[in-house]
């Protein structure tokens, strides 16, 4: 059995980010992080490769060579993934179409049983991914999963939904997207560090994968940083209160 996994980098959300003078992508020393939910990924690959025996995990990183690469084999290959993927691209500019897109290709040509990707990732929350590569390879999903289990050719989920939990049994192949309460993901051991370094690692261009005429549908008009926080104010009594309420801020 083969699992595709997703390890994504992913600017750290508790940085403060600059904004480019054009408006387009953050500028300076960015500080990236392996987007959470992949990491949830991570360790359901690696907590079913453990229980059942002969499976292959392969990380799929996409994003600049270099840096998608070291995050690859620190958040993945350390924690025991058995090899990785990176496909270069301009992480400003590609979008989730075009990542489902170049996961489809690579999914083609690794053969993989099960796909666990993390539902969204922390600084686009688009959660589309998974949703759209089960579409374009026609494969049955399962989203939100707080509990994976493997059951012959089967694969039991127990989903995240309003209200509840809900449970769905699913045929292989299949793509399921990771949630937060699925699991705590383990630390990166010193000696899984050092194995890391010598772990396989491929790396693609967009040019290689075939993708014809893909190309990203959404782009960045522009972005802004949120307004600062006004101050509070005092009010004397209650009568003041239901003044400002209905007079300034127009809430009642």
């Amino acid at each position: 059995m083969k699992i595709l996994v997703s390890a994504k980098r992913v600017s750290d959300p508790n940085a403060k980010l600059a904004i480019s003078g054009d408006g387009k992508w953050v500028e300076g020393d960015v500080e990236y992080v392996m987007n959470y939910f992949c990491e949830n990924a991570i360790e359901c690959a690696l907590a079913l490769a453990e229980e059942h025996g002969d499976v292959e995990t392969v990380a799929l990183g996409i994003g600049d060579s270099d840096e998608t690469g070291r995050f690859v084999r620190q958040g993945a290959l350390a924690r025991g993934i058995d090899r990785g993927i990176v496909v270069s691209a301009d992480e400003g500019t590609i979008d989730s179409d075009l990542i489902a897109r170049v996961y489809q290709k690579i999914v083609e040509k690794e053969s993989p049983d099960l796909v666990l990707i993390g539902k969204q990732s922390v600084d686009g929350d688009s959660n589309q991914v998974g949703q759209l590569l089960a579409e374009y390879l026609d494969w049955p999903q399962a989203t939100f999963a707080s509990k994976v289990e493997l059951k012959g050719d089967q694969v039991e989920v127990t989903r995240e939904v309003d209200g509840g939990l809900e449970v769905v049994s699913l045929s292989l192949p299949c793509v399921i997207t990771a949630d937060l309460r699925l699991n705590e993901p383990r630390f990166a051991s010193l000696a899984g560090i050092m194995k890391a370094k010598k772990k396989p690692l491929d790396e693609y261009e967009l040019d290689d994968l075939d993708l014809g005429d893909a190309a990203p549908k959404v782009r960045i008009a522009k972005m802004t940083t949120p307004s600062g926080r006004k101050s509070g104010v005092l009010v004397k009594d209650v009568d003041d209160l239901v003044a400002k309420l209905r007079g300034e801020a127009r809430v009642i």
